[in-house]
């Protein structure tokens, strides 16, 4: 196998780095002429298949590219599939009470709401936290007023990369991204997920 192929902004981040290190996100954005969210998901792909180390209120630190080519590529042609897992469902009458308490229940960051087996919507933290602090009876109040509905929901497919799905997940700052077969939900890929996938497969490199 080769490396992992990136493209012309990553590596010019990759050598701003290596000669900066630690690096913050605002001098890397800074060095390319670019914003700071601009680069969010190239710093993310960066740091998940380890090129770079980040460290919270330090910076970005050039890991190496070298250490392990395979993984790289093993990771790079991941699909969505192989590690997508299962939604919470509930139905659009679910009140935001009982949305709530499943939500903790079940120990999960978004609940996907179904009409007839099909995906209609979701419902995230964000969304039952602002439900719950809205002058309504929560017991009453049904998730369909609260929840973002199709099609203004991103989408995967089983046959998507992980890192695709990564990249969006940070471009958008989402939670989950349902995985989608038609127009049903059949998996999920969530960040906690991920985060799980890289400590997994970096722990023991």
């Amino acid at each position: 196998m080769g490396q992992i192929k990136l493209s012309a902004r990553q590596l010019a981040i990759i050598e701003f780095v290596k000669v900066n290190e630690p690096a913050t996100g605002d001098q890397i954005a800074r060095s390319l002429e670019l914003t700071r969210a601009t680069i969010r998901a190239d710093l993310s792909i960066l740091t998940m298949t380890g090129i770079l180390d980040a460290r919270p209120k330090v910076g970005y630190f050039y890991s190496g590219l070298d250490l392990n080519p395979t993984i790289y590529e093993d990771i790079r042609h991941l699909k969505v599939a192989e590690i997508m897992t299962i939604p919470v469902f509930v139905t659009k009458e679910t009140s935001i009470h009982d949305a709530i308490v499943t939500l903790f229940l079940e120990d999960t960051g978004s609940l996907y709401v179904i009409e007839a087996s099909e995906l209609i919507g979701i419902v995230s933290r964000k969304d039952l936290l602002k439900g719950a602090l809205a002058d309504t009876d929560k017991k009453a109040t049904p998730i369909a007023t609260i929840m973002t509905r199709m099609p203004n929901i991103l989408t995967v497919t089983k046959t998507d990369s992980a890192l695709y799905a990564a990249q969006q997940l940070v471009i958008h700052q989402i939670d989950s991204l349902p995985v989608m077969e038609g127009k049903k939900a059949i998996g999920k890929v969530s960040k906690t997920r991920l985060t799980q996938l890289f400590v997994d497969t970096f722990k023991n490199e």
